[in-house]
């Protein structure tokens, strides 16, 4: 059975901060940029350390499949839209666990991508909108403000000074399921549509994960249980933005992605 554990589908609270610190997306962040950088650094050797719980694909066995997961990143990046494109890692991993259908993205632009995820989706242009939305939680800063309304400023800051690092196991896992606040879900929704307008994909590709759900009869969070939109409003959102910027990208490469998943184990 497939564990859908993206994080812009779980419900959760929203996240309310104070401080003086702004992020790019006009929100208040505790954190300083070199903290992201810090913090993400040290969440991503956790992960590379505990193959258990994360079984990376080598990038030397599988060099064909992260080329091309390097690629859609690059035409990201390349869109002149990221505001920390040359201050963050931006390092891709692949997960290779079939049964879950996720990808997640840590402070400081450390990217994972599980391959149950990679076989879910139907084309290239709905996996750049996924990666899209997730690099969006980085690079607008979310995730540390997630992470400060999770663990506490004082705790995290800690993690980064080199204090603390029996609690990174716990950090490291709470970014494969950490929960945004509405407004912070919508935003990346926005900015995935805003990276992917200059290329040559459908901007709104992130909408084709939802419509597929949708299809399969998945999961639909009611809007008055949940602080995010609902699976439908976020494809009109989705489809809205891309309209009011006037993107013209048109392709989905859905042959292209047969090559990704036949390069898969």
């Amino acid at each position: 059975m497939k564990r859908f554990k993206i994080p812009f589908i779980v419900a959760a609270a929203s996240a309310v901060m104070l401080g003086n610190s702004c992020s790019e997306g006009g929100g208040v962040n505790l954190f300083s940029l070199e903290d992201d950088i810090a913090l993400g650094a040290q969440i991503a050797a956790e992960i590379e350390a505990d193959p258990a719980t994360y079984p990376i694909l080598d990038s030397v066995a599988y060099a064909e499949a992260y080329d091309y997961v390097y690629d859609i990143r690059d035409r990201i990046l390349a869109s002149g839209k990221v505001y920390h494109k040359d201050d963050f890692a931006w390092q891709v991993r692949i997960i290779n666990d079939d049964e879950i259908v996720n990808a997640f993205c840590t402070p400081g632009g450390y990217i994972y991508v599980y391959t149950g995820l990679i076989r879910y989706l139907e084309n290239e242009a709905q996996l750049a909108g996924v990666l899209g939305h997730e690099m969006a939680h980085a690079d607008l800063r979310h995730s540390t403000d997630q992470l400060t309304e999770a663990y506490g400023i004082s705790l995290l800051l800690s993690i980064v000074l080199g204090e603390q690092e029996s609690i990174l196991a716990d950090v490291a896992a709470s970014l494969t399921q950490l929960a945004f606040s509405r407004g912070d879900e919508s935003q990346a929704d926005e900015y995935s549509v805003i990276y992917l307008c200059p290329t040559e994909y459908v901007a709104s590709g992130a909408a084709g994960f939802f419509l597929k759900i949708e299809d399969e009869g998945g999961v639909e969070i009611p809007e008055f249980l949940s602080t995010h939109p609902n699976p439908d409003n976020r494809i009109e959102n989705i489809n809205s933005t891309a309209d009011e910027l006037l993107c013209t990208g048109d392709e989905v490469f859905a042959s292209r992605y047969d090559d990704l998943i036949d390069a898969l184990p």
